[in-house]
């Protein structure tokens, strides 16, 4: 039986990740989660899964959900606001947390659970972007597996089982294209967050499926392949894929190029990262090759899409650079989701923090989180009316 605690439960990877645990209750129990907002998931969560533990970060609904767990009656410790997330983090008979928290609030926590000896399955990509080269310090100096839930990296670890990172000449990320793939600056200037949202492929929650349409998030998963696999900018790759059949590819210094093949569906990075190193009984709809009409391959569009270059050109860059890009993105997709600012306005608040903040390349973990507060101030500041 393995522990677990998820941060983020509520969210689209979470319920996923519930949903893998109730599939396999024989083998997996929930003993923690964390939530923000969703009132009605936490108290579901709650009476089906009985934790021991919850944490709430948003106040009122932390009061909810005490008054609600007192009235009836339920045995359970309630945590309030981010310092909950570190605490169900490092519980001593957790085996593995699942970090499928949005946005760098993750660092913390997931730093926190690697030096407290737990296994991550890794959801929550701006830990890496931000703070990759702390994190991995740390992963190899506990002798933490470090195991990726998003789909692409899910997909080059199950293609290196068997070889060695010595062996590899590049690894090769696939992306859909988004919503708005073909489309041109002058298509994408009225566009609306609920047209942005909607990912044709996956679905996913609104941070990551803006992120998706504009493309920065695979610069961002360019950035977290490069810690997670321990390669260099030149040798990582990236090829859109719409059919999201091919959710990555490894392609080998003898030429060889072993690709990782399924349905778009979450479930499989999750189970598969829950139950390293063994396989068990599919939980997905599985591929059917006489239904693939054809796997169609173009290469990414830099031009409409400025976000995945000024993220690559961030990682390459290093430094404080990709959290100043990181922050930059949060604060203005959310202006964006609150209708504040245009569509094109999200990457032109990206560049702009680049251009304007000095990169460092001395990384601690006080220098990330004051650079994070920084550029959200001064985005805050200049566009928040």
């Amino acid at each position: 039986m393995k522990y677990i605690t998820i941060l983020g439960a509520t969210g689209s990877v979470g319920t996923q990740t519930l949903e893998v645990i109730k599939k396999e209750s024989e083998k997996f129990k929930l003993i923690a989660f964390s939530a923000n907002k969703n009132y009605q998931r936490i108290i579901n969560t709650i009476k089906e899964f009985k934790p021991k533990y919850v944490a709430v970060v948003d106040k009122f609904t932390y009061e909810k959900v005490r008054e609600y767990c007192e009235m009836q009656n339920i045995d359970i410790n309630i945590f309030e606001g981010i310092e909950g997330l570190t605490t169900i983090s490092i519980l001593p008979e957790v085996d593995i947390v699942v970090t499928s928290i949005v946005g760098m609030v993750g660092l913390v926590p997931t730093l926190n659970a690697i030096k407290a000896g737990k296994d991550i399955a890794l959801a929550n990509k701006e830990t890496l972007v931000t703070g990759g080269e702390i994190v991995m310090k740390e992963a190899q100096k506990h002798k933490v597996n470090i195991l990726p839930v998003d789909s692409e990296h899910s997909a080059i670890f199950q293609c290196l089982q068997g070889n060695s990172i010595e062996s590899v000449n590049k690894i090769i990320l696939t992306a859909s294209g988004g919503p708005f793939r073909g489309k041109t600056k002058k298509d994408l200037i009225n566009i609306t967050p609920e047209q942005a949202i909607k990912h044709p492929n996956w679905n996913m929650g609104k941070k990551i499926s803006i992120d998706s349409s504009t493309l920065l998030n695979k610069g961002l998963e360019v950035i977290e392949a490069h810690w997670l696999f321990g390669l260099d900018y030149k040798d990582i790759e990236v090829v859109i894929h719409p059919e999201s059949v091919i959710h990555s590819m490894v392609e080998y210094k003898d030429g060889s190029i072993i690709a990782q093949l399924s349905s778009a569906d979450m479930i499989l990075p999750i189970q598969y990262a829950l139950n390293y190193p063994k396989r068990e009984k599919s939980l997905i709809n599985k591929l059917d090759f006489y239904k693939i009409n054809k796997l169609t391959f173009e290469k990414p569009d830099m031009i409409n899409f400025r976000g995945f270059k000024l993220s690559y050109d961030a990682g390459i860059e290093g430094g404080i650079m990709p959290t100043i890009l990181n922050a930059a993105n949060e604060e203005a997709v959310e202006l964006f989701l609150q209708k504040k600012i245009k569509y094109l306005k999200i990457i032109d608040i990206i560049e702009e923090c680049m251009n304007k903040f000095e990169n460092e390349n001395n990384i601690e973990l006080e220098l990330i989180l004051n650079t994070e507060k920084i550029v959200r101030k001064f985005i805050q500041d200049k566009y928040n009316f």
